[in-house]
């Protein structure tokens, strides 16, 4: 590839980082560092009514954790930009007024009133996808002239040629093609002088040397409005791949109003997920990789990313497929590095102390230790180790199956003595402790430990029992242990 390769990912503050935006800014990210290119980052904040206040910052901040670095944006310059689009508007001036003097574009002074009762004919009439009519198309000098002498407020609208098939290699989807006369004279730039999505979106791409648009598919239909606009200019095209839709479990069309997952990256974040497998997973949305294998670095990603094999499918995302990945990265991680994922989050709920003595510390290390390879993000601590904070336990009916056992009381009472007698309360002494409560009473394995464990935890199945009983602590365990004898 002898041309720089530029890509750019676009997004509008109106919002926070969502899924479907993190998607299309990793796969421009890969595909920028696997040729050796440059990834950028552009603000389209021309929908001023709703910006959000906080929007461009979660964008870039988000990409950051996420590993997603970029070469050129707001914070960093470049020397393409500016690249907030409000602060481009004299930009796009230039450009209308060139397409006004070349005949491609054409000021229409219809109100909003008028079109509106215009498409509502058009429907009556059966017409599915009402186009403009094309009034203000063919006005003379003159009555142009006349109108602008009147005030009248006017947009500026694409004349759209007759007869013309936009045809493109999609990268995805292969060759794409759309007809002239199913678009209507789209509005370019609208009465307060703000350029509209697919004008601006042209001149940036132009000027700052695009040289491949990777987007999701839902503006495949924006393209030949895109492609009108490069031919207006007679500038060549950017190479451009439409990636398929992110559909949820039930196989619906992900939106921002579904509640079954979470939609946006601070959410992640706040929960204790690893930046790192995120951008993994993200990376599996709709591209799959030669082989078998799904746990890969950053750079081994950029290294083996090849945009024929981004899928013409929809990709599913599949909750338990992350948590099962971010599994994966947290047991690679030092114990001291899941501390600091989880202990903040037994602190937000009060299980914890803000500030911790120094035995607090050591005990909320073991705590986390003890769940370090079955935790799935930092926030699960809270539920995981819900049973050393609770005073009264409920079992359940796998719990009240393993207590009906005849043998039961036997081993909790001859447990309750040897708990007693411990003079140390560390995990080897509790193995010891067991020991000798299955020499003294003749039982084994299941009918063992398994009353042990139910009594003590309140759960059938949790982590090394001599380490759990330990960190309960003898006052608390004897507690347990003695309440049962009695009952």
């Amino acid at each position: 590839m002898t041309q720089e390769v530029r890509v750019r990912y676009a997004p509008s503050p109106t919002g926070h980082l969502h899924i479907g935006g993190a998607r299309t800014a990793l796969f421009n990210y890969l595909y920028a560092r696997h040729h050796n290119g440059k990834f950028i980052v552009r603000i389209e904040d021309t929908d001023i009514a709703r910006n959000i206040e906080a929007g461009e910052l979660s964008q870039l901040d988000n990409l950051k954790w996420l590993g997603i670095d970029y070469d050129e944006s707001v914070d960093i310059g470049g020397e393409y930009g500016p690249y907030r689009q409000m602060e481009r508007l004299d930009i796009y001036k230039g450009y209308a007024a060139e397409m006004l003097e070349n005949g491609t574009a054409y000021k229409c002074f219809c109100t909003p009133e008028k079109l509106e009762a215009e498409r509502e004919a058009q429907k009556a009439s059966g017409i599915a996808a009402p186009q403009y009519a094309g009034t203000c198309r063919n006005l003379t000098a003159e009555e142009v002239a006349e109108k602008e002498a009147a005030g009248l407020p006017y947009t500026l609208r694409m004349k759209v040629p007759a007869d013309v098939t936009y045809e493109f290699e999609d990268l995805v989807r292969g060759t794409v093609s759309f007809e002239s006369k199913d678009v209507g004279d789209w509005v370019l730039v609208k009465t307060n002088g703000i350029p509209t999505y697919n004008f601006a979106v042209v001149i940036d791409d132009h000027l700052m040397k695009m040289t491949h648009i990777f987007r999701g598919e839902e503006h495949l239909s924006n393209t030949p409005k895109q492609l009108m606009v490069f031919d207006a200019f007679g500038w060549e095209y950017p190479s451009f791949g439409h990636m398929t839709l992110i559909i949820n479990e039930d196989r619906k069309k992900l939106s921002k109003r579904d509640e079954s997952i979470l939609q946006f990256i601070s959410q992640y974040k706040e929960l204790g997920y690893i930046p790192e497998a995120l951008f993994n997973f993200f990376a599996l949305l709709g591209w799959s990789p030669e082989g078998e294998e799904e746990i890969f670095s950053k750079e081994e990603l950029i290294r083996i990313f090849d945009v024929k094999r981004l899928s013409k499918s929809p990709s599913m995302f599949d909750k338990q497929k992350l948590m099962w990945m971010n599994n994966q990265y947290i047991k690679q991680l030092p114990l001291e590095e899941v501390v600091k994922l989880s202990l903040p989050h037994l602190q937000k709920v009060g299980k914890l102390p803000e500030t911790l003595t120094e035995e607090q510390a050591v005990w909320a290390e073991k705590l986390i230790a003890l769940y370090h390879d079955q935790m799935s993000f930092g926030a699960e601590i809270v539920e995981l180790s819900d049973l050393f904070f609770s005073d009264e336990l409920s079992y359940g009916e796998a719990e009240q199956e393993v207590l009906a056992g005849e043998q039961v009381p036997e081993v909790m009472a001859a447990f309750k003595e040897q708990l007693e007698s411990l003079e140390t309360f560390e995990p080897a002494e509790i193995k010891a402790a067991i020991k000798a409560v299955q020499k003294a009473t003749g039982h084994k394995g299941k009918n063992l430990f398994m009353p042990i464990r139910v009594v003590t935890t309140g759960q059938s199945h949790g982590p090394e029992l001599p380490d759990s009983i330990a960190l309960l602590g003898k006052e608390k365990s004897i507690a347990r242990v003695s309440q049962f004898v009695k009952a």
